[in-house]
């Protein structure tokens, strides 16, 4: 059960409305809707209802994952790759299910989804995908990356890649701790 309520719209103030249309009516909801925003009567789901906690951090928090998702330069299966690594490891059930969907549709296969779950091997042969994994997995349970796993991961993302990536390891780890915390599910 949620430590926190999940106010219908009605029941919002006006940042509040403001931040619940952004999330609602944004990116987000254009295009394939593969895991639900919202409850039938317009409570946000997962991460989003705890943002209305704090509009004035949720909105910029929620941007970040927009242009995480929208707008990052690694490929879409890269970028479930890594946020289903992130969600394994915290054992983020709302992430791991949501993503799956965005996983399968950026053609991830019912092995590789189980394998991501499992937190097991995965061979990949496209490059990117590989490093994105190796490297998410790494920073997930070392917290850093030395010298050489640096230049070696570099020469295959880029930094600005790796940039991403990195902010992508923290944002989703941040929603998770947040479920976690006020007991979203």
């Amino acid at each position: 059960m949620s430590r926190i309520p999940r106010p219908a719209p009605d029941e919002l103030d006006d940042e509040q409305r403001r931040l619940h249309a952004s999330i609602t009516s944004g990116s987000r909801s254009s295009g394939p809707r593969l895991f639900r925003l919202a409850d039938d009567e317009g409570r946000l789901e997962g991460p989003f209802n705890a943002m209305l906690l704090n509009p004035a951090i949720g909105d910029p928090l929620q941007q970040v994952g927009v242009a995480l998702r929208y707008q990052g330069r690694l490929s879409d299966r890269s970028r479930e790759i890594a946020v289903l690594a992130v969600a394994a490891h915290w054992q983020s059930a709302f992430e791991q299910r949501a993503h799956e969907a965005v996983g399968a549709h950026a053609g991830l296969t019912d092995a590789e989804l189980k394998a991501l779950r499992a937190q097991g091997p995965l061979d990949l042969d496209d490059p990117e995908e590989s490093a994105v994994l190796l490297i998410t997995r790494h920073v997930l349970r070392h917290r850093d990356l030395d010298d050489e796993r640096y230049r070696d991961v570099s020469a295959t993302l880029g930094a600005d890649k790796l940039f991403e990536l990195t902010t992508l390891i923290g944002y989703y780890s941040t929603l998770a701790l947040q479920m976690r915390v006020f007991a979203v599910e």
